[in-house]
């Protein structure tokens, strides 16, 4: 199964400008970090930021807000209880006629796009749990694995352990501009090439 940029949200968690100094090789994972923002603005593919208390560890850094649709801060790891969830599931589709069955018994309407990319730091807390809370919420989540970032290799390394055993889906950075492009021939090939070389 590849992925389908018409069917896919971005989600960048917790790039804050206190945080990235602490997270081991930083520099690189904050720039595939806007290597993906930069494919997802291409590619129409709607992009989603958090902030684990920015009061503390600071905002999103500068050059990711803007390419996000909404920034949600949170104090829970889980980020779907910040606001997120409601966002990526969009808005609410009208209710059928009267003769539909009752709302107690409905189940809620499935996403216009069910599968989540998600990268960020640090991965072992925020990007394991919010993955995991995703999962929950029956969305196809897939981690992009060079844009995630802990403080410890082995904890990074360690959640995406987990986070495979899960069913989320591990990818690199290209592998999703590729997927997204899937041919040479896209009208925006030259555009995405120039991001992820």
């Amino acid at each position: 199964m590849l992925l389908d940029a018409h069917d896919c949200q971005l989600v960048l968690v917790d790039y804050q400008e206190r945080l990235m100094p602490a997270i081991a090789q930083g520099a690189q994972v904050l720039q595939r970090a806007h290597v993906l923002a930069g494919l997802a603005a291409l590619l129409e593919v709607p992009v989603w930021g958090t902030e684990q208390v920015p009061q503390r560890l600071g905002p999103l850094v500068a050059a990711l807000r803007p390419r996000c649709r909404q920034v949600f801060a949170k104090t829970a790891f889980d980020a779907c209880g910040s606001g997120l969830l409601g966002a990526l599931r969009g808005p609410a589709r009208p209710a059928g006629n009267a003769r539909s069955l009752p709302k107690h018994l409905q189940k809620p309407p499935a996403p216009a796009r069910q599968t989540v990319v998600l990268a960020g730091c640090e991965a072992h807390v925020c990007v394991l749990q919010t993955a995991l809370g995703l999962l929950e919420h029956d969305f196809d989540v897939w981690v992009v694995t060079d844009a995630c970032g802990s403080r410890h290799e082995r904890d990074r390394d360690a959640a995406l352990d987990r986070l495979a055993a899960n069913g989320v889906e591990l990818v690199t950075t290209e592998m999703v501009g590729f997927e997204w492009l899937r041919d040479a021939d896209h009208p925006r090939f030259r555009e995405a090439l120039a991001l992820l070389k």
